[in-house]
C-alpha cells in the first residue's frame, strides 16, 4: 500500500500539482477571505497596547472597610485652637464655622469699615464681624433690625454711621460707639419719601444719603439736618437697582432696570452728560477711589468702565458667564472686584484690563463683594451670597 501511494508522487506532474495546491492552501489560511480588520489610523498605534492590556486588580469594599477599622484611613486632628470670638473649638488657620455661618438665609449685602464688616440677609438680624482679628469673629448681632429681612446696608469711611434698607421699605440709620452699633433715633428720614427706595449710598463723612427708588427717582437727604431731603433727580421712571457716591462727593451714579446709567453732579443737581447703557438691567455701579472711573455691570455679563470727566466708555471687561451682581474697587484703584450669579468671583487689573484671578468655591450666587481695609502689606476682600456664609481672602489677588 505504501508503494502505491508513493508511486504517483514520484512523477513530476503530480509533484507540481501538490506544491501548487499547498501554496494556495497556505495563502488561504494566512489571509482568510471572510475576515477583514479595518483599523483607523488614529488607533493603529494603540492596537498592540489594547491587546496586551491586563485588567487591574480592584480593592474590594470589604478590604477598604477593614483598613478604615484598622485606623489606616483615619488621622487625628491635632491643629485645634479656640475661637477668639465665640470661644468654641475650631481648626487652626480656618475661619470659625460658628461665627461665619451666622445667617440662616442668603446674605445680600456687605458693608466695610476700617475695623469691621456688616452683613445683611433675608433674616431680621444684622451681623457685625471684626476684621482686625485673623479669625474674623462675630462681635455683634443686631436682632430685629428689619422684620422681613434687609437687602442693602452701607457705611461711611470711618465706620461711625451705617444705613440699612429692609424689604418692608423702611430706612434705618445706625451709629457706632466703640464698635457697638445702635439705632440713631435722632435722624428721621421721611417715611413717605423713602417708601420706594431700593438701593442706598452714603457719603464718606456720613452726612449725605442717596437712594434709588423703584419709580426711577434719585433722592438725596442731609443727615446732618435731621434727614431733610435736598435733591430729587428724575431718571425716566425706570427701576433704580443700584447707586453709588464718589469719594469726593462730586457725583452720584445710578444703574437701572432698562440698562441705563446716569451720573448727576451734586453741586449743580444736573446730569453733566449721558452715558451709553448696556441695554440689559444694571445691577452694580461703583466709582473708583479717585473718582476717575465709574464701573457698571449687570445682566449683560460685561463690566464697562466710563471716564467720569467725559462720560466716554474707556474699557469693557468680559469674562463672566452669568449676571454680574456686585462690584468693589481696591483702596488704590489698581484692582476691581466682581461677583456673579454663577458663584464666580474675579479680580481685574485696571491697568492691563485683564482678569488676574478667578475664584469659584461655590456654585451659588455671590450677591456682594467688598475689599477690606489694608492690614500690613497685604490687602484682602470678602464675599457673601446664597451659600449663607462670608468668605475672606487675604491676598490682593485672592490667592
Amino acid at each position: 500500500m505504501l508503494s502505491r501511494i508513493a508511486r504517483p508522487l514520484d512523477s513530476p506532474s503530480s509533484l507540481a500539482r501538490f506544491f501548487q495546491n499547498a501554496s494556495l492552501l497556505s495563502q488561504t489560511i494566512s489571509r482568510p477571505a471572510a475576515v477583514s480588520l479595518n483599523i483607523p489610523g488614529i488607533l493603529s498605534g494603540l492596537w498592540d497596547s489594547v491587546l496586551r492590556a491586563v485588567p487591574k486588580k480592584k480593592t474590594s469594599h470589604m478590604k477598604k472597610r477593614h483598613r478604615q477599622m484598622a485606623g489606616k484611613a483615619l488621622k487625628d486632628i491635632k491643629n485645634l485652637n479656640t475661637c477668639s470670638g465665640c470661644g468654641q473649638v475650631k481648626r487652626a488657620h480656618v475661619l470659625c464655622p460658628h461665627c461665619v455661618e451666622t445667617h440662616p438665609v442668603d446674605i445680600f449685602s456687605l458693608a466695610v469699615t476700617d475695623k469691621q464688616i456688616l452683613s445683611a440677609s433675608g433674616s431680621s438680624a444684622l451681623k457685625v464681624h471684626s476684621t482686625t482679628d485673623s479669625d474674623f469673629p462675630l462681635v455683634q448681632s443686631i436682632e430685629g433690625a428689619h422684620k422681613v429681612g434687609c437687602h442693602h446696608v452701607v457705611t461711611n469711611a470711618n465706620g461711625s454711621r451705617a444705613v440699612s434698607v429692609g424689604f418692608e421699605g423702611e430706612i434705618k440709620i445706625w451709629s457706632s460707639n466703640d464698635g457697638i452699633w445702635a439705632r440713631d433715633e435722632r435722624i428721621a428720614v421721611d417715611s413717605l419719601a423713602s417708601a420706594n427706595i431700593w438701593a442706598v449710598a452714603l457719603s464718606e463723612d456720613g452726612q449725605y444719603l442717596a437712594g434709588a427708588s423703584q419709580d426711577g427717582h434719585i433722592k438725596v437727604w442731609d443727615l446732618g439736618a435731621n434727614g431733610e431731603q435736598i435733591r430729587d433727580h428724575e431718571t425716566k421712571g425706570s427701576f433704580g437697582i443700584c447707586i453709588d457716591l464718589s469719594a469726593d462727593g462730586r457725583f452720584i451714579a445710578s444703574g437701572h432696570e432698562n440698562g441705563s446709567v446716569y451720573i448727576f453732579s451734586t453741586e449743580t443737581g444736573r446730569m453733566p452728560f449721558s452715558l451709553s447703557g448696556l441695554v440689559k438691567p444694571i445691577r452694580a455701579v461703583a466709582f473708583s477711589p479717585g473718582g476717575k472711573f465709574l464701573a457698571a455691570a449687570g445682566d449683560s455679563k460685561v463690566i464697562v468702565l466710563y471716564d467720569t470727566s467725559s462720560g466716554e466708555q474707556v474699557a469693557s471687561l468680559a469674562g463672566h458667564s452669568a449676571w454680574v451682581l456686585s462690584l468693589s474697587w481696591s483702596y488704590t484703584g489698581e484692582y476691581l472686584l466682581s461677583g456673579s450669579f454663577d458663584g464666580k468671583v474675579k479680580v481685574w487689573s485696571v491697568d492691563t484690563r485683564t482678569c488676574v484671578a478667578t475664584h469659584s468655591e461655590t456654585e451659588k450666587a455671590v450677591w456682594s463683594v467688598k475689599w477690606l481695609s489694608k492690614v500690613g502689606r497685604s490687602a484682602g476682600f470678602a464675599t457673601a451670597g446664597a451659600n449663607r456664609s462670608i468668605s475672606f481672602y487675604r491676598e490682593a489677588t485672592g490667592a
